[in-house]
């Protein structure tokens, strides 16, 4: 394991730093959060920028249009654009981050000429059709039907968490192809394009108030054959490869923003006069806190470099990035409840109070309830690692 850059890559990071600094300065204000119409058009224009400068797609093969970059040079990517606070691919997060890379391994030629381009360029917006209302963590127990009418799928169901579905133009969607098939086996993935008539999309507003999940009502919508990626019935086993790329760089950019959020919450104690004089700071204690958080969140840095390190030598990082879940996870809501602490009553309210700049770690501190859950709950990452690296015996499975 080498975690020193190479020369390649420093000029990698150096490009990538100046032309930062070049654009970012003349892009204009961000949308209000739940203008999502208005999000769309900033999102996929700042991926449009992406696109024009080589960067699009930086972790996509080259003959797919990608910038075929080293994982190495994907951290990179990540770390630089983060720091410099660049927007993230935001609305189309799906298609750039999940369906596109699907399709490039499982899909047909037809399938990538219609879709990969235009997902590079920002003119498609993709959506995720996966979790359904009534099968909680389990994916496989999905309802959601497709029966086969000539050459189309007739589909029946719901689904729930489907994120930007209000701007998405394309879905990826599983169904069930199979009732009568072991509940794995009968599972197929399809391209869904969200105008197809019986599509019915129902925003769902957050705890935090925004409004990016929505549920998806499917009422008999006829979706071509020719739309599926993969065989019938071997769903499962695609949508394995699809949160292959979905876990694989998650986090990353959050393990920065830690960083920041750090930062700020050490920016807040020095101003914020304590009851006894002088300021919150002051407290040995809560410097003490700081300290450790700012060790975690430096080890878990190391810990992603070493996971892309042995992923650049073919070396599958299934320890490394379970024990990164799970430790980043728990050590973002540990870094929020600082922050909240911090703040005091200020840490109740949602926007910002005269001179406490609360909004920001507030509502941060909110969405990192869903951390623990998102991409493989906690109890999942522990029994990972207690199966597959412990040996220790699996779970019963009660039924």
């Amino acid at each position: 394991m080498d975690l020193r850059l190479t020369p390649s890559e420093v000029a990698f990071r150096d490009r990538l730093r100046s032309w930062l600094a070049d654009v970012l300065p003349a892009l204009p204000d961000k949308p209000d959060r739940d203008d999502w119409p208005a999000r769309r058009v900033y999102d996929t224009a700042w991926q449009r920028m992406l696109f024009d400068a080589g960067y699009a797609g930086v972790d996509w093969p080259a003959d797919h249009g990608g910038l075929g970059a080293s994982p190495t040079e994907q951290l990179i990517f990540l770390e630089e654009t983060a720091r410099a606070r660049a927007p993230y691919v935001g609305a189309n997060f799906v298609g750039l981050l999940h369906a596109g890379p699907t399709i490039i391994v499982e899909g047909t030629e037809e399938q990538r000429a219609a879709h990969l381009p235009r997902i590079l360029r920002g003119e498609e917006v993709w959506c995720q059709g996966f979790s359904e209302p009534d099968a909680g963590s389990d994916l496989a127990a999905l309802r959601t039907t497709a029966v086969r009418d000539g050459d189309h799928y007739v589909v029946n169901g719901r689904k729930v968490w489907t994120s930007h579905a209000e701007v998405a133009d394309y879905c990826e969607l599983l169904v069930r192809t199979d009732p009568n098939a072991p509940k794995h086996k009968g599972i197929t993935w399809l391209i869904l394009p969200m105008d197809t008539p019986g599509v019915q999309v129902r925003p769902l507003r957050t705890v935090v108030g925004s409004s990016e999940f929505s549920e998806l009502i499917l009422d008999d919508v006829r979706v071509p054959v020719s739309n599926r990626v993969g065989a019938e019935n071997d769903g499962w086993r695609v949508a394995m490869v699809t949160f292959s790329f979905e876990r694989g760089t998650a986090f990353i950019s959050d393990v920065i923003e830690s960083r920041n959020l750090l930062e700020e919450t050490v920016a807040i104690a020095k101003k914020t006069p304590a009851p006894g004089g002088g300021t919150l700071w002051d407290d040995a204690a809560l410097r003490r806190d700081v300290g450790r958080l700012a060790a975690e969140v430096s080890g878990l840095w190391s810990l992603i470099r070493k996971n892309v390190s042995e992923a650049q030598a073919g070396m599958i990082p299934v320890q490394g990035a379970s024990v990164f879940k799970l430790r980043f996870t728990e050590s973002r809501q540990r870094i929020g409840d600082l922050a909240s602490h911090v703040l005091g009553r200020a840490a109740l309210a949602m926007s910002d109070l005269p001179g406490a700049s609360n909004a920001r770690v507030v509502e941060d501190r909110v969405n990192t309830l869903s951390f623990t859950v998102a991409a493989g709950t906690s109890q999942i990452q522990k029994n990972i690692l207690a199966e597959r690296v412990l040996g220790l015996p699996k779970e019963p499975r009660w039924t």
